[in-house]
């Protein structure tokens, strides 16, 4: 099968489509046909080496396709049950091996394309918004990278909450976007005086969190926005790894 392997870390020019291998499914194992990847932005930290990675190594985190193959001792699976996966390491191939109990089967009205983009990200906004810090409604909150993978689920799912989401992006390309996936606000970090504005928009009580996968350029200024016993959820550095921190500032 084709597959995309990288023997170093760096940039795109790294990954290589070569020809693998793939033995039978294991015990308790199936093997799924890909009919949909996801891409994540974990997936840049990983091929650039941020997060390592024994290697060579496979990419991609999370797929969708048709169950092709049954290992011994499997039973909620069939062949051709659709499927769909996150946090296997191996999703930029044609297919992969995968624990059957790891594996959710979808329903007819989920397309693959929608569960292939949705499994990683959308398990990631369910532990932020209902996990790390539960959105009450009526809540303001603050996210950041309100347009991204995560963002355009997360700022959906939190309106639903019933919060009032202030959505940080940084392109005014970006905007209508995130405006139209669920915040009521939206903040431009590289023209906006972000932190003001947060402080206006809530009568100068600051959020009660802040959702940064940002990191570096946007931690200060995300720790002036919160309220009084607020909750920082740092959960990403796009911009390169949070600051240490100084408990006396």
């Amino acid at each position: 099968m084709k597959a995309i392997r990288f023997a170093q870390t760096g940039g795109p020019e790294v990954l290589q489509l070569v020809d693998v291998d793939l033995p039978p499914p294991g015990p308790g194992q199936v093997r799924v046909r890909h009919t949909a990847i996801g891409v994540n932005f974990i997936d840049t930290y990983q091929r650039s080496g941020l997060y390592k990675l024994p290697l060579p190594s496979g990419l991609g985190s999370e797929a969708a396709g048709i169950v092709d193959e049954i290992g011994d001792g499997v039973t909620m699976l069939r062949k051709g049950d659709r499927v769909a996966y996150a946090t296997a390491l191996g999703a930029y191939a044609e297919a992969n091996n995968l624990a059957a109990d790891r594996l959710v089967k979808l329903p007819d009205d989920i397309p693959d394309e929608v569960a292939a983009a949705a499994m990683l990200k959308g398990m990631t906004a369910q532990y932020l918004l209902k996990r790390t810090y539960p959105v009450q409604r009526g809540q303001t909150i603050l996210y950041h990278a309100a347009a991204g993978g995560v963002g355009l689920i997360a700022c959906q799912w939190a309106k639903h909450l019933g919060a009032i989401v202030i959505g940080t992006v940084g392109s005014e390309e970006k905007v209508a976007l995130a405006r139209e996936n669920g915040c009521t606000h939206v903040l431009n970090t590289r023209n906006d005086d972000w932190v003001k504005r947060v402080r206006e928009l809530t009568g100068g009580e600051g959020v009660p969190v802040v959702y940064d996968s940002v990191g570096k350029d946007t931690w200060n200024g995300s720790l002036d926005c919160l309220a009084v016993r607020g909750t920082m959820v740092s959960f990403g550095n796009a911009s390169g790894a949070v600051p240490a921190i100084e408990p006396g500032v």
